[in-house]
């Protein structure tokens, strides 16, 4: 019943979009209005079509990756449909106002600008679902390398030019392309890192989601090692668990994870690693949000407890609004704190100076390099994704941090 009430409201939603975009096609010719026709219920055919799959998917009617696609872009036509009748709307009671304003005070009712508006309408509508589909078929897998010159105070000479790639987000259960993902990995040790970090997210939901993929991710090396920490995702909480047994058995498998991987996981925790006499300390923190929708298992007393003088002091915190929220107000010695979680958005503009992204109104700091006094953040876009599969804007990243 519940799939019946869905079926005909978007029946009705669809009939009501192609009637409005009926007059602009009056002019056309007879095969190109046909096509146009096709072409339109061709969207909710198929999205009746996934509905049907959606219970089938053990019969392997479709790849996953061509699954994920197939959804993705039902989604970005509906999302396209929706910003048409959302300035159609926004036009005629905008035209209903002054036509009933007209009326009270005696004046002439105003131009109908109804044809223009509808042109307008179609025009955002097609261009948002182009480039949401070429951001899913261009850019899920195009891996960037972002560099950024660390200039810490007082930093040992020995440790100038110590290289540290950082990753994030790899959300697991949204990756379909081995070969896509290989050249990411490629590029990550084309770097010869001295020091790899992971800052959280290694899967959306379940462990599960990681087979096929240690063999892939664990090809990842580093002279002084990788160290991870976990992400909001990683602890299971957006699962409806048959029971708590069931989740704590998902968060340790979880764990064996990242020891497959050959990573060192940090959970509230710190380790030393010596380079050339000198000391570095790596403090890792589970997931601590400043933001109450999402988890707080971080304990930054437990991540230092028994943390002798170092050299150098790093961070891994899976969410950057930890930074302002405990970093920089009680734990001043750190040199640099490293985050993800924001992807960036996934959507928004980069053009040079000029970044932009609706995830910016939400998180003070969102996207790169920030430093306040000594102290510096970085924050990784990540190297997955999730919810749409595709970016726009913001591509996946991989972070090379150069110490000075």
């Amino acid at each position: 019943m519940r799939y019946l009430i869905l079926v005909i409201f978007l029946l009705l939603f669809d009939s009501f979009i192609f009637r409005t975009f009926a007059p602009l096609a009056a002019n056309w010719s007879v095969p190109l209005r046909y096509i146009a026709t096709i072409t339109y219920w061709l969207f909710p055919v198929a999205l009746l079509g996934l509905m049907a799959l959606a219970g089938k998917r053990e019969q392997k009617i479709l790849t996953l990756s061509q699954f994920i696609i197939f959804r993705a872009t039902i989604m970005i036509a509906y999302i396209s449909k929706l910003l048409v009748a959302l300035v159609l709307g926004i036009n005629g009671l905008i035209y209903l106002i002054s036509t009933g304003i007209a009326l009270l005070i005696g004046q002439e009712i105003p131009y109908d600008s109804s044809w223009w508006m509808l042109r307008i309408a179609f025009t955002i509508g097609l261009f948002v679902f182009s480039i949401l589909v070429y951001g899913m078929l261009r850019n899920r897998y195009r891996y960037k390398v972002f560099r950024e010159v660390v200039e810490i105070p007082g930093l040992p000479d020995v440790l100038k030019g110590f290289k540290i790639v950082q990753i994030s987000d790899i959300h697991a259960g949204s990756l379909t392309d081995k070969a896509g993902i290989q050249k990411g990995i490629d590029l990550i040790n084309k770097e010869a890192a001295d020091l790899i970090c992971f800052t959280g997210d290694l899967v959306n939901n379940v462990a599960a989601e990681m087979d096929g993929f240690v063999n892939v991710f664990k090809q990842i090396k580093a002279t002084y090692g990788t160290y991870s920490v976990l992400g909001n995702h990683d602890y299971g909480d957006y699962v409806r668990w048959p029971d708590q047994a069931s989740k704590m058995l998902n968060f340790k498998q979880i764990i064996e994870v990242h020891r497959a991987l050959g990573w060192e996981l940090l959970l509230n925790e710190n380790r030393m690693i010596n380079v050339k006499g000198k000391e570095i300390a790596i403090i890792g923190v589970e997931n601590y949000s400043a933001h109450p929708r999402f988890s707080r298992y971080g304990d930054m007393e437990k991540a230092v407890d028994g943390l002798g003088e170092a050299d150098l002091k790093l961070l891994l915190s899976h969410d950057p609004s930890h930074w302002d929220d405990d970093v920089r107000v009680n734990y001043p010695d750190i040199d640099l704190t490293m985050s993800g979680h924001t992807h960036g958005g996934q959507f928004g503009i980069e053009m040079g100076k000029l970044k932009w992204s609706p995830v910016s109104h939400y998180y003070r700091q969102w996207i790169g390099l920030y430093r306040e006094g000594t102290q510096y953040l970085y924050i990784n876009r990540g190297f997955g994704f999730l919810g749409y599969p595709g970016r726009v804007g913001i591509l996946p990243e991989i972070t090379v941090l150069e110490l000075a």
